[in-house]
């Protein structure tokens, strides 16, 4: 399926900050833009694709440092809502099962989103996960542009779990799974689909979201990602060798790579080739790669792209 715009895509959700320990001193924290619908947003627009963000800015200073970045990156902001409210913190805490938050959301710009569901069949492909699927709400808005992607554009959806979301019991888990039923595109890891279908392997959760006509592409960190579709065998490609500086947005920066790679090869479709499909896994690959070989979250543009 494509919408009117077959080479935009329109971003749904937060952009916040997160509050990362310094290197070194662990008790200090510096300030840096997050949020995983910017940091696609931002990854996409690197990339060289057009791209809307549908967010919620604020009137501090932290808003002031958001919108740069995003400026800076060339994400176009103009569907963006504002209001005088605080923009969103996310505490990070790095540990050696991965990094885990604490989030500060309620009353804040962050969640207050602009409703583009009417707008949503203009763009060739529409993202939505993070937070703002989950958080009111900034979630009814989500559903309804999700709804409205499904049925006029491409739906991408990737769930993002967090188990340490403040949210309340079985209702986070609840509206991703029905944004993953929504969507022509699931993007997940293996701890997402775990989080998500308890009980059961990820591999077989990829195959049944396959089997009702998705693409689904499974990551698995350093052990590369694999892509479901209805009617051929999976495909597999290793992640990129690096030496690892950084995992926060890879993740997200896939993702980007992921889309801007189907858009750059002329459309944005669920159903892509085999060696279409093992082109765009590869692509989104040294996305991913580029963030986690330094600091920051945007990805580079790939050699030979």
């Amino acid at each position: 399926m494509t919408g009117g715009r077959p080479g935009s895509v329109l971003v749904i959700g937060e952009a916040l900050i997160d509050l990362v320990p310094v290197a070194g001193d662990g008790e200090v924290r510096t300030a840096q833009f997050g949020g995983a619908p910017a940091n696609v947003a931002v990854g996409l627009a690197r990339l060289g694709t057009r791209t809307v963000l549908a967010g919620g800015l604020g009137g501090d200073g932290f808003a002031r440092t958001v919108e740069e970045r995003l400026t800076a990156a060339g994400v176009d902001l103009t569907a963006c809502a504002r209001s005088g409210l605080p923009t969103a913190l996310a505490v990070a805490d790095p540990g050696t099962a991965g990094t885990g938050y604490h989030f500060h959301l309620q009353d804040t710009a962050t969640f207050r989103l602009p409703d583009l569901s009417a707008r949503a069949s203009r763009f060739g492909a529409v993202y939505a996960g993070g937070l703002a699927a989950v958080v009111e709400p900034a979630a009814t808005v989500v559903r309804a542009t999700a709804r409205a992607a499904a049925s006029g554009s491409l739906l991408v959806v990737d769930p993002n779990v967090r188990r340490d979301r403040t949210l309340g019991p079985g209702n986070g888990s609840a509206a991703l799974r029905e944004l993953c039923g929504l969507a022509h595109v699931v993007k997940a890891s293996d701890e997402d689909l775990e989080h998500l279908w308890p009980g059961v392997g990820p591999e077989e959760t990829c195959r049944r979201l396959a089997a009702g006509g998705r693409l689904v592409v499974l990551t698995r960190g350093a052990r590369g990602s694999t892509a479901y579709t209805a009617t051929a065998p999976p495909v597999s490609v290793p992640a990129v060798p690096v030496e690892v500086v950084n995992t926060i947005g890879a993740g997200d920066a896939f993702a980007a790579g992921l889309l801007s790679r189907m858009g750059a090869l002329g459309s944005f479709s669920a159903n892509p080739a085999p060696e279409t499909l093992r082109d765009m896994l590869a692509f989104a690959a040294e996305a991913a790669a580029s963030v986690c070989a330094r600091a920051g979250t945007e990805p580079s543009v790939p050699a030979g792209a």
